[in-house]
């Protein structure tokens, strides 16, 4: 499988698994700790999804911002 041509979508529950060893982190040490961590995971996960997403063309907004 080409991971080019896996979409956000899909990736992002292979990105939730992360969430499995944190709880078992998170039951290992205070409580605190694993929610900052759960909260850590999440912004990376949605930043990520955000990066991979596709983008509009380029090509279909005049230069400068401008409609003419």
């Amino acid at each position: 499988m080409v991971l080019e041509g896996v979409s956000p979508r899909a990736a992002l529950p292979v990105g939730l698994l992360a969430l499995v060893p944190l709880a078992w982190y998170a039951l290992g040490s205070s409580p605190v700790a694993g929610i900052v961590s759960a909260i850590n995971v999440l912004l990376v996960l949605s930043c990520l999804y955000v990066a991979f997403s596709p983008v509009d063309d380029p090509h279909d907004h005049p230069p400068g911002g401008t409609s003419s």
